[in-house]
C-alpha cells in the first residue's frame, strides 16, 4: 500500500528544522537566565552581609583605644551605631544588633591571610583587632529548585555568609618627643586640669616610678624632613628636637613608642630653657634664630646678670617671680607624694606671683589655673603679637616679654610640651624600651626654665602643669600637635 503523498512530503521535507533547532536553544538560554536570576540573588546577599560585617567591624574598632572600658565601648558601638538590610536572605530583612553577628577581640593578626586568627583577647588593653561574623543566611532558589527537580543535578551553594577584621592605629604627630611615668593607670588629664608634676630625668638601669621622664624614638626615624630638624645630627639633632619651633617630628604610634633615658649625655636644661628667653651653653649660638624664639610671656623671676639685655650663665635673681607651686608640693602634703600636685595654687598666687609682679592686686582673679593665668596675662598686653609690656611696675626687672632673642613667638602654646603618659607599673621601664603603650598624650605647661643639678649626664627637673588631653586635640602644628585615630580593615 501506497502511502499518502502529503506523509511523503512531510517525511520528506526540510520545512521548519529550525525551529526545532530555536525551540532547544531557547529552553536552554531560558534555563541559564532564570539561573542567572538565582545567582543574582546569592551575589546580592554576599554583599549585603559583608558590607554590614565591615561596617560593624569599623565601629567596633574605633573605640579600641586601650582604655579599661574600650571592648565594652566596642560592643555597644557596634550594636548601635550600624544597621543594614537584606533583600533576600533568610530571617529578618533587618541587619542589627549582636543577634545578627558574633564579634571578638585580638591581640595580633597572623602574618598570612589564610592562617587561622587565635589570638583571641577579652583583655581591653590588649584588643587591637576586632573580628565580626555576620550569622549565616540562606537564599531561596526558585529556578535552581525547578532545574534541580527536573535534571537530578545539585544546584549551586545557597548558604551565605560574611567575616571582617579591622583595627586601630593611635598617631600622635609633630609633638615634643617625651614621655613620663604616670602615678597610677588610672590618672587622666582631664581629670587632673590644674594639676602640677615634677618631671625628673629618669636613667639607665633602676625602675623607673611616677614622675620620671625619658624621650622617644631613640633611633631618630621620625624626624620631620621638611622641618628645621632635618639634616642634624647628634647633641644639635637632639637639641632641636626639644627646642626648636615648627614641625619636628612625624607620627608615633600610641600602641607602641620606643623610649631612651631622660638623663643623658648632652641634653642640658639649656635645650628647654630657649623658652623663657634663656641661650646659655649649646643654644647660646641660637638666640637669634627664629626656629628658637621665646614665647610671648617668658615671666620667670630672674633678671641677667649686671642689667645686660642677654641672659648668659650667671642670671641673677629678679624682685619678680615665676608662677608658683601647688602648696602641697612646698609643704610636702601631696596626696600622691612628691611629685604630683593637687592644683591648688592659692597661697604662692597671693603672697608670692600678685604680691612681687602686681603690687598685691590680683588682675586676673578669674584665671583659676596657672595657664589661664599665662594666657590673660598675655591677652591684657595686647596678644600674643604685641610687644608691649606685660608688667608695668615701676623697677621691676621683667617686662614679661622677650629681652634677650630678637625674635617673639606669636603662639602662646609655646610654653606647652606634648608627652606621652605611660603606666609604668604596668610597663615597667629603665631606659630604653620598644613597643610601650601609651596610656594618653598630655599637654603639659612649662611653669618655670628647667632646672639641671651639673652632674654628667645633668639629672633634670622640669616643673609642668596639665592643661589637658592632646588626644583627639585635632589639627595644628607646633606645640599642638596633631592626632589621628586610623580605623581600617585587614581582612
Amino acid at each position: 500500500m501506497k502511502r499518502p503523498r502529503i506523509w511523503k512530503e512531510l517525511w520528506t521535507s526540510e520545512d521548519g528544522t529550525i525551529l526545532a533547532f530555536w525551540g532547544v536553544s531557547f529552553a536552554a538560554l531560558f534555563g541559564m537566565v532564570a539561573m542567572s536570576f538565582d545567582m543574582g540573588r546569592i551575589a546580592i546577599t554576599q554583599t549585603e552581609l559583608q558590607s554590614f560585617a565591615d561596617n560593624v567591624a569599623l565601629a567596633a574598632a574605633g573605640e579600641l583605644d586601650g582604655g579599661a572600658d574600650a571592648i565594652t565601648r566596642a560592643q555597644a558601638a557596634a550594636a548601635t551605631m550600624i544597621s543594614d538590610r537584606k533583600t533576600f536572605g533568610s530571617g529578618d530583612s533587618l541587619l542589627s544588633g549582636p543577634t545578627d553577628y558574633a564579634l571578638v577581640f585580638l591581640s595580633d593578626l597572623p602574618a598570612s591571610d589564610t592562617a587561622p586568627m587565635t589570638a583571641v583577647t577579652t583583655d581591653p588593653e590588649d584588643a587591637v583587632f576586632a573580628r565580626v561574623i555576620a550569622n549565616a543566611s540562606t537564599v531561596d532558589l526558585t529556578f535552581a529548585a525547578a532545574f534541580t527537580a527536573l535534571t537530578g543535578e545539585g544546584g549551586p551553594d545557597n548558604v551565605v555568609s560574611a567575616s571582617a577584621v579591622a583595627g586601630m592605629t593611635q598617631y600622635a604627630c609633630d609633638v615634643t618627643p617625651l614621655m613620663f611615668c604616670l602615678p597610677h593607670g588610672g590618672y587622666s588629664a582631664e581629670a587632673n586640669k590644674g594639676a602640677m608634676i615634677r618631671l625628673r630625668s629618669g636613667g639607665q638601669g633602676a625602675a623607673w616610678g611616677p614622675g620620671d621622664f625619658g624621650f622617644l624614638d631613640p633611633s631618630r626615624a621620625l624626624i620631620d624632613m621638611d622641618g628645621p630638624c632635618a639634616g642634624l645630627t647628634g647633641v644639635n639633632l637632639d637639641a632641636c628636637l626639644l627646642g626648636a619651633v615648627g614641625s619636628i617630628t612625624q607620627c608615633f604610634a600610641q600602641r607602641g613608642v620606643d623610649t631612651e633615658p631622660g638623663q643623658k649625655v648632652g641634653i642640658e636644661d639649656a635645650i628647654f630653657n630657649v623658652r623663657f628667653d634663656i641661650y646659655r651653653s649649646i643654644m647660646n649660638g641660637n638666640r637669634n634664630d627664629p626656629d628658637y624664639a621665646p614665647a610671648p610671656n617668658v615671666i620667670k623671676g630672674i633678671r641677667p646678670n649686671g642689667g645686660g639685655s642677654c641672659i648668659g650663665g650667671n642670671e641673677q635673681v629678679a624682685n619678680t617671680e615665676e608662677l608658683p607651686r601647688d602648696d602641697c608640693l612646698i609643704s610636702g602634703t601631696c596626696p600622691l607624694g612628691s611629685r604630683f600636685g593637687d592644683g591648688n595654687w592659692s597661697n604662692g598666687r597671693t603672697n608670692a606671683y600678685v604680691a612681687a609682679n602686681y603690687g598685691g592686686v590680683d588682675p586676673h582673679p578669674g584665671a583659676a589655673t596657672r595657664y589661664e593665668y599665662y594666657l590673660a596675662e598675655i591677652a591684657a598686653a595686647g596678644g600674643a603679637g604685641s610687644s608691649n609690656a606685660i608688667l608695668t611696675g615701676l623697677g621691676l626687672d621683667e617686662t614679661g616679654r622677650p629681652m634677650c632673642s630678637n625674635n617673639q613667638v606669636a603662639d602662646p602654646e609655646r610654653r606647652v610640651v606634648i608627652a606621652a603618659g605611660i603606666d609604668c607599673g604596668a610597663n615597667p621601664i629603665n631606659g630604653a624600651e620598644e613597643g610601650v603603650p601609651v596610656q594618653e598624650f598630655f599637654k603639659l605647661f612649662l611653669t618655670e626654665p628647667v632646672s639641671s643639678d651639673g652632674s654628667s649626664p645633668p639629672n633634670l627637673d622640669i616643673w609642668v602643669e596639665i592643661v589637658g588631653t592632646a588626644n583627639g586635640g585635632g589639627a595644628g602644628a607646633g606645640s599642638s600637635g596633631l592626632f589621628r585615630d586610623i580605623v581600617q580593615l585587614y581582612r
